[in-house]
C-alpha cells in the first residue's frame, strides 16, 4: 500500500516551528512539558484549512501566508488603549502583546474582584480539540486570572483591553475567569491595535460561572483592518445561572470568534448574540458550539450581519442536546443584510438532538434592504442615503436591544452609528 501523502508545511508553519523552539528555550521544565503537549496537538492538525469541517468557510491555511514574529514586551502610551470609550467608566485590565501591564491598568480596588498575573502557561481545560487553541497554549506570552467572589455585585464594568503593539508581530494571550456563585457583573473584552498596523492576535479565554450568577459579557472587536484576529472562548455554566454574551465585530481583515459553551447545571439560561459590520474585503467568522449536557436549560443564539462591498460573513452554530437533557429549549437564528452584489454570507446553523422532550429550532435569512420601507421613508422627505442608514441601524438594533444591559446597549448603538457615519440622522 502507498503511504498517505504528507502535506507540505507552509511558510507560516515553518515560521511557527522556529517561534516554538525559541519559546521553549526560555521556558521552565514544567511549563515546557505543557507547551510541548499543546504543540504536538497543534502539529497533528496544522493550520486549519477548508477540508476541516469547522473551518470550511475560513481557509486559514491559505489566508495566513506567514506567521509574524512574536511581539516583544513593550507598552504603548496609556492613551493608545482606547477601550470601550465614550462616557462609560470601567475597571481596566490592560493586556499588551499578550502580557498583563499593571501600570496601564486601573489601580483602584473593587470589593469582590481579584486580578493576578498568570505564571506563564495557562492550562485551560477546553471542551474542544481546536488547532488554533492548541497553538495559543504552545506560544502564550502571558496571561491573567480574574476571580469574582461568590455573591459579589460588581457595579463598575470590568474591561479587559487586549492591545497588540507593533506591525507584523503576533500576540498570544491567555485569560482565566472564575465567577463565584450568586455573583453579578458586566465584563467587557476590547481588542485593539494600531489602526494602520498588520498583526496577528490569538486569544484563549476560559470562563467558569458558578450557580445562580448573573453575568453580561460584551466583546468589542475593533482591531486594525489589516489584522488577523482569533479568539477561542470556553464557557462552563453552573445551575440557575443567567449568562448573556454579545459580540460586536467591525475590525480586522480576517477574524474568527469561536465559542464553546457547556451547561453544567440545570435551570440555566444563556443568550449568545452579536452583530457583524463588514466592508471592503473583510472576512468575519463566528462559530458556536453549545452543549446542553443537563436538563431544563435554555439557550438563545441570535446574530445579525451587515455586509458591504466584497466582504464575507460566516456563521456556524451547532446546538447539541445530549441524552437525558430533557426539557431543553434551544433557538438559533442568523439574519444577514447584503448591501452590495459582491457581498457574501455563509450560514450553517445545526442541531444534534439525542433527547425526546425538547423545543429546538434554527434558521437563517439573507436579503437586501426592503424597497417598500425605503420608499416609505423617502416619501416622507428623507434622502435615500440617510433612509438606508436608518434601516440598517434598525436592523442591527433589534439584536443589540435584546442584550438588555442598558450601559452596553447605549455603547453598542453609539459604535454602530459611528460605523454607519450616521451621527446626523433624523430622529426616529
Amino acid at each position: 500500500m502507498n503511504a498517505p501523502a504528507k502535506i507540505q508545511e507552509t511558510k507560516a508553519e515553518q515560521s511557527l516551528n522556529a517561534q516554538f523552539d525559541a519559546t521553549l528555550a526560555q521556558t521552565t521544565q514544567d511549563n515546557a512539558n505543557q507547551r510541548k503537549q499543546a504543540w504536538d496537538a497543534f502539529k497533528a492538525k496544522g493550520i486549519p484549512h477548508r477540508r476541516v469541517e469547522e473551518w470550511h468557510y475560513t481557509d486559514l491555511r491559505t489566508k495566513m501566508t506567514d506567521a509574524f514574529a512574536l511581539a516583544s514586551k513593550t507598552s504603548p502610551k496609556a492613551d493608545a488603549l482606547k477601550g470601550a470609550g465614550g462616557d462609560l467608566e470601567t475597571y481596566r485590565i490592560a493586556i499588551v502583546n499578550g502580557r498583563y501591564v499593571p501600570e496601564l491598568s486601573s489601580n483602584q480596588t473593587l470589593v469582590g474582584l481579584t486580578v493576578s498575573e498568570a505564571d506563564g502557561f495557562l492550562a485551560a481545560q477546553l471542551g474542544t480539540d481546536d488547532a488554533m487553541a492548541h497553538l495559543n497554549q504552545a506560544l502564550v506570552q502571558g496571561g491573567i486570572t480574574i476571580k469574582i467572589d461568590a455573591d459579589a455585585t460588581i457595579e463598575t464594568p470590568i474591561e479587559i483591553v487586549r492591545y497588540t503593539d507593533g506591525t507584523e508581530v503576533s500576540s498570544y494571550a491567555g485569560t482565566s475567569v472564575e465567577i463565584g456563585s450568586g455573583a453579578k457583573a458586566l465584563i467587557i473584552e476590547s481588542f485593539e491595535g494600531d489602526a494602520e498596523a498588520a498583526y496577528q492576535s490569538n486569544a484563549l479565554t476560559e470562563v467558569k460561572v458558578g450557580d445562580k450568577a448573573n453575568i453580561h459579557w460584551l466583546k468589542l472587536q475593533v482591531e486594525s483592518e489589516k489584522a488577523q484576529h482569533i479568539e477561542t472562548l470556553s464557557i462552563e455554566l453552573g445551575a440557575e445561572t443567567n449568562f448573556q454574551h454579545f459580540i460586536y465585530n467591525e475590525g480586522s481583515a480576517l477574524s474568527r470568534a469561536q465559542l464553546f459553551l457547556e451547561f453544567k447545571g440545570e435551570g440555566t439560561h444563556a443568550g449568545l448574540r452579536g452583530t457583524c459590520l463588514l466592508k471592503d474585503s473583510q472576512h468575519a467568522d463566528i462559530t458556536l458550539f453549545v452543549n446542553h449536557a443537563v436538563p431544563e436549560c435554555e439557550s438563545r443564539e441570535y446574530y445579525r450581519a451587515v455586509v458591504d462591498d466584497k466582504a464575507r460573513a460566516v456563521f456556524q452554530g451547532k446546538i447539541i442536546v445530549e441524552p437525558g437533557a430533557q426539557k431543553t429549549d434551544g433557538q438559533m437564528m442568523i439574519k444577514s443584510l447584503l448591501l452590495s452584489d459582491t457581498a457574501e454570507i455563509n450560514a450553517k446553523p445545526e442541531l444534534e438532538i439525542f433527547a425526546d422532550d425538547v423545543q429546538c429550532a434554527h434558521g437563517s435569512t439573507t436579503g437586501d434592504i426592503d424597497e417598500d420601507l425605503l420608499f416609505y421613508l423617502m416619501a416622507r422627505g428623507i434622502p435615500e442615503a440617510q433612509a438606508r442608514k436608518i434601516l440598517v441601524l434598525a436592523f442591527l438594533s433589534e439584536a443589540i436591544e435584546e442584550f438588555e444591559e442598558e450601559r452596553s446597549v447605549e455603547l453598542l448603538e453609539a459604535m454602530t452609528r459611528k460605523w454607519l457615519h450616521a451621527d446626523e440622522m433624523v430622529s426616529e
